[in-house]
């Protein structure tokens, strides 16, 4: 095979085994927009839900800036996208949408007033043609023409590019096939994309200088002092010299000192068309002429040379009546004068109002994303900057173009420069590849393994016949990190195109390789066996044996490969046989048996619930609290309940019992609010002692709508509590960190800023607060005691104190009072209580021990529970159990902390947190797992762009009677929507705020 014969298989192996080095942290961050083959003005939408919004951005903007009047000059409402879409192009507002475009042009390039600007259709070949067909002239015999690249087919040319090389064709073909043409007038340049001192283009007799191409293909561009040829030039005799050329590239993105690009825009004529270069509508582009030029085209229209197809002329009849041989003038053309403001004379092409909007539409959002046409132009410089410095340290991109003075600052044209590879036949094929890898086909290696595309960069092929291997529109549109992000894409598409291409060729030879490094290294697992204590109760169904039964969760354990057991690993250790062993003692409960089961680190990891893990005992893994608070969590393996300090990590599994437990309070409610007297009626009805007409009125009650309710506290109960409260239409306060406000005001609830606030007015105040933070000196938590006499002060007279929480977070001398005086008719209160192990009715401790002692005197009003709320209820115990599984496992094996509570370890990643679906805020791993359902997305997609579209119709219509068709059409079905997404998104677990992440 020609240009391998010199490597051999050694050699192969060994490029493509440095490869795999070079790639093996995997691919690099790629750009927030994978579109390169654009021009300096481009749509930036970052992905496809940017570029949504931005469409229903663009929709309102058209419904604000173009209304429907009346005779009388009466606002009757918007014009709306779907009523341009469907209207013809002429008259009001198409022609007020192409002035808006024209004038947007020429206002933020700026162009100079006395410069008028031609639309036509067409791209930028167009635009060339427009230009030259109407400033040359075959009959006039002393018109020089000079072309800044070599004559078409030279070997000079070789560089030019195919683009290059067609237009220069096309000022040869025009000047052939004239009656009177002549192709010697036609002087080339000899070298590519010059320009000679204004002395040899005087000498020469150049009348008309054509730039055909400007950076367009990366090649090069114009250097400044170019320019400063050209604009002498031009200052010599500016009425009958003139100067056009491709400006595709160039707006936005001239690498000149102010002035000088100002003096091109003033004294040059440029083509461009806005099909990629503004909005990403194709078909039509724009032309600035000189006065001068204007004056030259209009006695070329006297003796024309040839013939203009319709679509591109610039130069009307001025008697419509004799379109053939009429006087023709540039007054009666497609031209913005932007001395007048105003359009000359008729637009002779069809063209599309929403594109010329979206053009408008599209440069204003350039502007306001990056600034004035000026700092465009600084920020191409920058960019250009950027890549040299990029490329100075890369060893294997170099700059095509290496004079730096010539680059463009638009486009970059890039060449891979590789050893023997790149002078090999591979080099092409690798090429190929990597623009797959770069794009979304990916490339699929000799072994089948197929590796995805990276969607990091498009259309950055080179211009066929131009020298290099990609090329790149970037300018000043694009954000410095964009373009590092483009060039480290493109280096490791380059290397992973690279291995696969070898790999083939090796294969073609027989030669026997390794394929297994092609892999990216796994995450280091660590292996061997380990033990973990779990010192509550799993299951809390009973069993056969009358004892809380905890097969769903030992029957859990086995299938994820661990081994469970019914007892202490001081009865026996376990075999070596590098699985995890799970030992169950859920009457663990006492400071002193902890310690003799844990307290010389004879497990690696503990799960629990309610059980109080004394500070001595040894985890060095980690321990997971089925709930959410870790107060009970004292191990110093992990720092104490904060988690901070400790070599280990504590988690939690928050959400698990948040349903359950804010039921359970909303239980308590129901008891005393409404306030009927149930088994009360029910004796009496049940004893025949009741006349419904006229015994009803003896026991008047009050609902709980309208009822306000503070809940302290945003987690995960708190959240739930709410919900519940506002199915009974009940107004929710919710006081909780100023973090949260925004959430909590996004999701219809009122904000306090304190738990008097929250309190004020309140008929009902539920705790959810955690004890909050523990301070290492005095062991104090920062929320003990809160809910103080203040706090309850605060109430409605008769309110209802519900604390399913913790039981220190109430002052009980403040619940005496308020309970003695009226302010709170009833307090249900769920807290921990302990007895001395096998003394029934010995002494009580924990947090429910004080407030036995309200009992005696608010017997009535106080309801009473040993923390039964959050752990009474089965499926979420063995949920619970479940999920601390998985923590503690991959906690274990892959080093990764789930639900993390303080300090993350040394040595161990984030997992992320985890949450039944629908409690807790919605996290990234929560919206991807509902983007994986096809079948889901599929039907919430259909539900909201129904919704989207029914109700973006409403609102932009105006016309009653057009509104009341809409109505009458779309009534149910829009209803029919509403009731389908409501039910899909709660399935989803999506009605709710996002998480801090």
């Amino acid at each position: 095979m020609e240009g391998l014969g010199m490597m051999t298989d050694g050699q192969l192996i060994a490029a493509r085994d440095a490869a795999l080095e070079q790639t093996r942290n995997g691919p690099p961050t790629a750009p927030g927009n994978p579109f390169f083959g654009v021009g300096p003005i481009t749509d930036a939408t970052l992905d496809e839900a940017d570029s949504r919004l931005r469409r229903v951005e663009f929709d309102h903007w058209i419904e604000a800036s173009y209304r429907k009047l009346d005779d009388t000059g009466k606002d009757l409402g918007p014009f709306s996208t779907a009523e341009l879409s469907r209207s013809m192009h002429r008259g009001y507002p198409a022609d007020a949408i192409l002035l808006d475009m024209m004038r947007t042009i020429h206002r933020y390039f700026e162009f100079p007033a006395t410069n008028r600007m031609a639309v036509g259709l067409g791209g930028g070949h167009s635009g060339f043609t427009v230009c030259v067909q109407h400033l040359l002239n075959a009959n006039d015999a002393s018109q020089r023409v000079y072309v800044d690249t070599p004559r078409p087919e030279q070997a000079a040319a070789g560089g030019a590019g195919f683009f290059r090389q067609s237009w220069a064709t096309q000022l040869i073909e025009m000047q052939r096939f004239a009656r009177q043409g002549d192709e010697a007038r036609i002087h080339f340049a000899p070298t590519e994309g010059t320009i000679p001192p204004a002395r040899e283009l005087e000498a020469l007799g150049i009348s008309v200088f054509v730039g055909v191409g400007h950076e367009t293909t990366g090649a090069n561009a114009y250097t400044a002092q170019d320019i400063a040829h050209l604009l002498d030039w031009l200052a010599g005799d500016p009425e009958h010299r003139h100067a056009v050329f491709d400006a595709t590239s160039m707006l936005g993105a001239m690498p000149w000192p102010e002035d000088t690009v100002r003096a091109v825009m003033a004294k040059c004529c440029l083509f461009m068309p806005f099909q990629k270069a503004i909005g990403g509508i194709s078909g039509y582009f724009v032309a600035a002429f000189t006065p001068q030029a204007l004056a030259l085209v209009e006695r070329n229209q006297k003796n024309p040379a040839w013939a203009i197809p319709r679509q591109l002329k610039i130069a009307p009849p001025l008697d419509a009546k004799q379109p053939l041989s009429g006087q023709r003038s540039v007054d009666a053309g497609p031209f913005y004068d932007a001395q007048q403001d105003r359009m000359l004379g008729g637009v002779i092409n069809t063209f599309s109002a929403l594109a010329f909007a979206e053009t408008t539409f599209g440069l204003l959002q350039a502007e306001r994303r990056v600034g004035p046409v000026s700092q465009m132009n600084r920020r191409s410089a920058a960019n250009r900057k950027l890549v040299d410095d990029w490329v100075a340290g890369s060893a294997l991109l170099d700059l095509v173009v290496q004079d730096k003075d010539r680059r463009g600052a638009a486009v970059t044209l890039l060449q891979v420069t590789d050893g023997e590879i790149s002078g090999s036949d591979l080099h092409p094929k690798i090429i190929a590849r990597s623009k797959d890898l770069l794009g979304y086909a990916g490339i699929t290696h000799a072994d089948g393994t197929h590796e995805p595309g990276l969607d990091a960069a498009r259309y950055v092929n080179a211009f066929p016949g131009t020298p290099g291997d990609y090329r790149a529109w970037i300018g000043g549109i694009r954000a410095p990190q964009d373009v590092t992000a483009l060039l480290d894409n493109l280096q490791y598409a380059y290397l992973r195109a690279k291995i696969a291409v070898i790999e083939e060729e090796l294969q073609r030879r027989g030669a026997a390789f390794d394929h297994s490094p092609q892999q990216r290294p796994k995450t280091e697992t660590r292996d061997g066996t380990f033990k973990v204590l779990i010192a509550d109760a799993i299951g809390l169904r009973f069993g056969p044996d009358g004892q809380p039964d905890p097969t769903e969760v030992a029957d859990y354990i086995a299938a994820q490969g661990g081994v469970f057991h019914r007892g202490s690993v001081n009865a026996g250790r376990p075999d070596d046989d590098g699985r995890i062993h799970f030992f169950y003692q859920p009457h663990l409960s006492t400071a002193d048996a902890l310690l003799a089961e844990a307290g010389d680190g004879q497990y690696d990891a503990v799960i629990a619930a309610a059980t109080f893990i004394p500070a001595q005992t040894q985890f060095r893994f980690g321990g997971v609290r089925i709930g959410a608070g870790t107060g009970n969590m004292g191990s110093a393996s992990w720092g104490g309940p904060n988690g901070e300090g400790g070599d280990a990590a504590l988690m939690n599994t928050p959400g698990i019992n948040s349903r359950a437990t804010a039921q359970m309070a909303a239980k308590a409610l129901l008891k005393v609010t409404p306030d009927l007297p149930v088994d009360v009626l029910h004796d009496r009805v049940a004893a025949g002692d009741f006349d419904t007409g006229r015994n009803l009125a003896e026991y008047p009650t009050a609902k709980l709508e309208g009822k306000r309710i503070a809940i302290l506290g945003y987690g995960n109960i708190g959240r739930e509590l709410a919900r519940i409260a506002r199915a009974f239409h009940m107004d929710v306060v919710i006081y909780a960190r100023p973090a949260h406000r925004d959430n909590i005001l996004a999701e219809g609830y009122h904000y306090a800023e304190t738990p008097v606030a929250a309190a004020l007015g309140a008929d009902v105040l539920s705790v959810h607060l955690g004890l909050g933070r523990q301070d290492a000196t005095t062991g104090t938590y920062a929320n003990a005691g809160l809910i103080d006499a203040q706090v309850l002060s605060a109430l409605n007279d008769g309110a209802v104190l519900l604390n399913y929480d913790r039981g220190e977070l109430v002052r009980i001398d403040a619940l005496d009072g308020a309970l003695a005086s009226g302010k709170l008719r009833h307090a249900a209160i769920d807290a921990d209580m302990f007895t001395a192990e096998g003394q029934a009715g010995g002494q009580v401790t924990g947090p429910m021990a004080p407030y036995l002692s309200l009992l005696p005197r608010h017997a009535g009003k106080l309801e009473l529970l040993p923390h039964a709320a959050a752990d009474t209820d089965h499926p979420t115990r063995v949920a619970g159990a479940k999920q601390a599984v998985d923590q503690v496992i991959r906690a274990i094996r892959q080093r990764q902390v789930t639900n993390i509570k303080g300090d993350l370890p040394a040595g161990y990643t984030l997992g992320g947190t985890v949450a039944p679906v629908g409690v807790g805020l919605v996290s990234a791993s929560d919206l991807m797992q509902v983007a994986r359902d096809g079948a889901l997305m599929a039907q919430l997609r259909q539900a909201s762009e129904t919704i989207a579209a029914i109700v973006g119709a409403l609102d932009a219509v105006s016309d009653d009677r057009h509104r009341a068709r809409i109505v009458t059409r779309c009534r149910k079905q829009l209803a029919d929507s509403i009731l389908a997404q409501k039910a899909l998104l709660e399935k989803a677990g999506l009605v709710a705020p996002a998480d801090k992440d």
